[in-house]
């Protein structure tokens, strides 16, 4: 049986020794990506145990920047200087606390992005490119539907039409509101009978040019 979420296309391969030996102790989270094939939910599964409160904010984010580079050389370096600016989570585990709600309302959500983005707990070269993954994984509730946290890069936003709103017009730096008018305008997609309620399987139909237009 697959571990692929509707619209997840591929695995990525995570170098599990190499991203170890090379983060804040106690930051990878236990069994983790040891087939170093990751699916998404992997990620989840250890976004679970956070929220149980048997993972760290500091894990969570390993695993989800670990899933973001895969073997991107510089993918680890990159992590390691964000991570050792929090090397025990305290300011992560602030700006995701909203998100472990059963239901994160709207408003949780873009007071998350505000922490990430230019809050007391900003962390230096984490931009929304990475950071909107880390809210992804911790705030989506697969089955509830509506407005869900969704991840936005640069491909993902180049490919939204103009009525997702003016995410479109940058490859960076989204501000809070434009995130939020391309997560309401991703849940009503999320309507049409091909996506099944779920928001992020038009993100990833996005990300993986499977539709032009909309």
């Amino acid at each position: 049986m697959t571990k692929a979420l509707p619209g997840e296309v591929h695995t990525i391969k995570v170098d599990v020794d190499r991203w170890r030996s090379g983060l804040p102790d106690n930051a990878w989270p236990e069994g983790f990506a040891t087939e170093t094939k990751v699916w998404r939910r992997d990620v989840f599964d250890v976004a679970e145990s956070w929220r149980l409160g048997e993972a760290s904010a500091l894990q969570l984010t390993s695993a989800v920047l670990a899933w973001g580079h895969g073997i991107t050389g510089y993918g680890r370096t990159r992590a390691a200087h964000v991570l050792n600016q929090d090397p025990d989570g305290v300011r992560l585990s602030a700006s995701l606390k909203a998100l472990r709600h059963e239901s994160p309302s709207e408003a949780d959500l873009v007071d998350a992005y505000k922490q990430f983005f230019a809050g007391p707990n900003h962390l230096d070269r984490l931009g929304p490119a990475f950071f909107t993954k880390i809210l992804y994984f911790a705030g989506y509730r697969r089955g509830a539907g509506g407005v869900q946290p969704l991840i936005l890069d640069r491909i993902v936003a180049g490919r939204l039409p103009d009525k997702a709103g003016t995410a479109n017009r940058y490859s960076w730096g989204w501000f809070p509101n434009t995130w939020l008018d391309y997560l309401r305008w991703a849940a009503k997609q999320a309507t049409r009978p091909e996506y099944g309620g779920e928001p992020d399987h038009v993100e990833m139909d996005l990300f993986n040019g499977v539709r032009a237009a909309y």
